[in-house]
C-alpha cells in the first residue's frame, strides 16, 4: 500500500493497516498452501495460521466498516469486500454488514432480522442437535447463522435483489470447496477446521461485550429506547481484553477487546484503542473481564447459551460485569458476529 498523503485516515494508518492487511493476505496464502503438505506438523501450524489470518481479515472488515482505514468511504468498502472473500463473508454484501453494525452502534442495540430464539423454540430436535454439537465444541449455532448468510438472498425477503450476486459467490466458493473435497479431501477438512477455529475466536470475543438482548428491527424503523444515550451504552458495554499486563497480546484480535473504548469513539483505529482505554479507566483491572473468567464462561456455558432466554431480573450493567469477572453464571451471548448481517 502507498503512503500517499490523504489516503489513510490516521497518520500512522499506512504502517499499521499495511502490516495487518499484508498479514491477512500472506497468512491466508501460506496457511492454505501448508494444508497440502505431507507433514502433519506443517498441516497443524498451517491450520492455526490460516484461522488467524481469516480472523484478522474479519476484524479488518470491522475497521473498514467504521471507515477507520482510509479517508474515502469507497476505499474502505473496497478493502472490506476483499477481506470478506478471505474470511468467507462475501455471500452477502459489505454494505449490509456495515449497515447492521452501524445500527448496533447508533441504536445501542443488537439489531437483527433472524429470531433464532423462536427458531430454536419451534424446533426442539434441531435445538437438541445444536446443543449436542456445541458440547463437542463444534460451533453449530454459528454454522446455522453462516448457513443463513450463504443463502441470504433466498432466506431474507428484503435481499431477493441480490440473488445473482449470491448465486455467483456460492458457485465460486462452493465450486472450489467441492473440488478440494473431491481431489484433496484432507485439504478440505483442514480448511473447514481452520474456519471453525475462526468462528470460535470471533464469538469468544463477542460473547460478553454487551448485556442487552436482540431486537427484530433490522428492516424496521428504530424503536431503540437507549438510542444516543452514551452513558447507558458504556454501562452495558464490557471490555474483555486478552491481557492488560501483556497488552501486545490484544493485537492478536486487533484490540477488539477494548470494547468500551471502541464504543466511546467508534471511528478510532484499532491501534489507538489501548490509549483511550487507559484514559477512560487508568488500566484498572476492575473495569475489564479477566481472560481466565472469559475462558471459564465460554467453556461452562457452551451448551446453556443455546436458546436460553434470560429473565427480566438477570444481572445487568455493573452487576453483570461483577458476575462475569467472577467467571460464574450463564453469561454470554452467542452467534452475534458482525459478519452475519441479519
Amino acid at each position: 500500500m502507498s503512503s500517499k498523503p490523504g489516503l489513510y485516515k490516521d497518520s500512522m494508518g499506512w504502517l499499521y493497516y499495511s502490516v495487518a492487511v499484508g498479514y491477512a493476505a500472506l497468512g491466508y496464502g501460506a496457511g492454505f498452501a501448508g494444508l497440502f503438505h505431507s507433514n502433519w506438523a506443517v498441516n497443524a501450524a498451517s491450520v492455526v495460521l490460516l484461522a488467524h489470518a481469516m480472523t484478522i481479515a474479519a476484524y479488518l472488515i470491522h475497521e473498514c466498516g467504521h471507515n477507520a482505514v482510509f479517508v474515502r468511504a469507497r476505499d474502505n468498502a473496497r478493502l472490506g469486500r476483499v477481506m470478506s472473500w478471505l474470511c468467507g463473508a462475501a455471500y452477502g454484501t459489505y454494505e449490509d454488514i456495515r449497515y447492521k453494525h452501524f445500527r448496533h452502534h447508533v441504536d445501542n442495540d443488537d439489531v437483527v432480522w433472524f429470531d433464532y430464539d423462536r427458531f430454536f423454540s419451534e424446533r426442539p430436535v434441531v435445538t437438541w442437535v445444536v446443543r449436542a454439537l456445541e458440547w463437542m465444541y463444534i460451533p453449530a449455532h454459528d454454522l446455522l447463522m453462516h448457513a443463513v448468510m450463504v443463502f441470504t438472498s433466498f432466506v431474507i425477503p428484503q435481499r431477493r435483489a441480490q440473488r445473482l450476486r449470491n448465486v455467483t459467490v456460492i458457485a465460486i466458493r462452493g465450486g472450489l470447496f467441492l473440488a478440494a473435497l473431491i481431489y484433496v479431501p484432507k485439504v478440505a477438512a483442514l480448511y473447514a477446521l481452520a474456519y471453525l477455529l475462526m468462528m470460535h475466536v470471533l464469538r469468544f470475543m463477542d460473547s460478553v461485550q454487551h448485556d442487552y438482548p436482540y431486537n427484530l428491527t433490522l428492516f424496521e424503523t428504530s424503536r431503540a429506547p437507549h438510542k444516543g444515550d452514551k452513558d447507558w451504552e458504556q454501562e452495558h458495554t464490557f471490555s474483555n481484553v486478552l491481557s492488560l499486563r501483556f497488552a501486545k497480546l490484544n493485537w492478536l484480535v486487533l484490540n477488539f477487546g477494548y470494547h468500551n473504548a471502541h464504543h466511546a469513539d467508534m471511528n478510532l483505529p484499532f491501534y489507538r484503542l489501548p490509549a483511550l482505554h487507559a484514559e477512560l479507566t487508568g488500566n484498572d483491572p476492575k473495569f475489564v473481564i479477566p481472560f481466565a473468567a472469559q475462558l471459564r464462561l465460554y467453556h461452562e456455558n457452551r451448551v446453556s447459551r443455546i436458546y436460553n432466554p434470560q429473565p427480566e431480573n438477570y444481572p445487568k450493567g455493573a452487576e453483570y460485569l461483577r458476575t462475569a469477572q467472577s467467571g460464574s453464571g450463564p453469561i454470554g451471548g452467542n452467534a452475534a458476529s458482525f459478519l452475519t448481517s441479519f
